[in-house]
């Protein structure tokens, strides 16, 4: 079949919106017409090369819509199920999907390849050129065809825009608080950067009961948008959250620090320590250039204080249980989703999208393809 997609041909260039090729669902494989897709900073980490893949590539990893068709041996789901699009497959039945670790899945080792997990080919070409799909989804395109281990149906009274946003960004802020991070009732926790990820993040601390929240945002327009969404304290750059945490914590500063920032640089990482007190954790969801080897902070700190510092993918939870999770809180009013979109885009706007993402004007933008 033939439908619309954005493909990037070349590093650092602009998406291509353009007629692409798409074939149909294999053994295992499932057609989804996609209702909308987020614009992640991740998408734009493979435009810059800070996180690499094989060129040309259809971007896009967090998207949600309804099943078309379905490969043989497909018994889980059929035509019409609404659904979201889970950027690593969880297979169930490697060792870290045995040991519980989902998000961990072994199958998606090869995801940034790019190839169907079905056969190690690509299913999306345009003019004889085969294309590759960002975390074998490639959900700036309007239909594509993914394997079944990454499709989850959903509740269909959830509607899809929204739904698309638990694909990645909010899942992974959002577990980054509940669970890598572990923050408690009472707790104090800092919150570095206020995107997609930063958004999620500050809800999943005020949903556990943090005393204060403290948004560090440089653009200060997004101060009241995280104030709004959880925050109780809001400032513009890490000295001032240090001093602000050293204030409301009585010199005993946080219990946890979360880095949501655009790429996880390497000077971020001993401010975020030196946030947190004795066995004070830092949780690390934003995504590090693919050659970053080095980072400062204080080992002696790590030692005697018992400071942790965690990475976190997907929220350190199985997919199949974090996305539900977040719609449950969502359908119960607990977790705001539609406040966190800022701008929505029509595919042929995407360019706008991704200038507008690297301005900061969004925390939230949104690819929506109904018509």
């Amino acid at each position: 079949m033939r439908t619309e997609a954005a493909v990037l041909w070349e590093t650092g260039q602009d998406w291509k919106v353009q007629e692409v090729e798409l074939g149909a669902p294999m053994a295992g494989e499932v057609l989804v017409e996609l209702a909308a897709s987020g614009i992640c900073h991740t998408d734009d980490h493979m435009v810059n090369g800070a996180l690499p893949q094989p060129l040309p590539a259809i971007g896009g990893h967090e998207g949600a819509g309804r099943v078309v068709e379905v490969g043989p041996g497909v018994a889980d789901l059929q035509p019409g199920d609404p659904v979201v699009l889970i950027y690593i497959p969880a297979c169930g039945r490697c060792p870290s999907c045995a040991d519980g670790n989902q998000n961990l899945c072994d199958r998606g080792a090869g995801r940034r390849e790019g190839r169907a997990l079905a056969d190690g080919t690509l299913r999306f070409s345009a003019g004889g050129t085969g294309i590759t799909t960002m975390c074998l989804l490639g959900t700036f395109a309007r239909h594509t065809v993914v394997h079944e281990s990454q499709v989850l149906r959903i509740p269909g009274d959830v509607p899809l825009v929204p739904a698309a946003l638990v694909g990645c960004g909010v899942t992974a802020g959002l577990g980054a608080s509940l669970n890598t991070a572990g923050i408690r009732a009472g707790d104090i926790a800092v919150v570095i950067g206020v995107g997609g990820l930063g958004a999620a993040a500050i809800q999943g601390a005020a949903i556990a009961g943090a005393r204060y929240v403290v948004a560090v945002e440089p653009v200060v327009d997004k101060h009241a948008t995280a104030l709004a969404l959880g925050a109780t304290h809001a400032v513009a750059t890490l000295d001032e959250a240090r001093d602000l945490v050293q204030e409301i914590s009585w010199n005993r500063m946080a219990n946890a620090a979360i880095l949501t920032t655009d790429l996880a640089e390497a000077e971020y990482i001993a401010p975020a320590m030196e946030l947190v007190g004795k066995k004070g954790r830092v949780a690390v969801v934003a995504v590090a250039p693919s050659g970053q080897r080095s980072a400062n902070l204080s080992l002696l700190d790590l030692t005697l204080y018992e400071k942790e510092l965690k990475g976190a993918l997907y929220g350190s939870r199985s997919p199949r249980a974090a996305i539900p999770a977040a719609l449950d809180l969502y359908r119960a009013d607990k977790l705001k989703l539609e406040e966190m979109i800022t701008t929505r885009y029509r595919l042929a706007d995407i360019n706008q999208g991704f200038a507008d993402l690297r301005a900061a004007r969004n925390v939230r933008g949104v690819v929506v393809y109904d018509d």
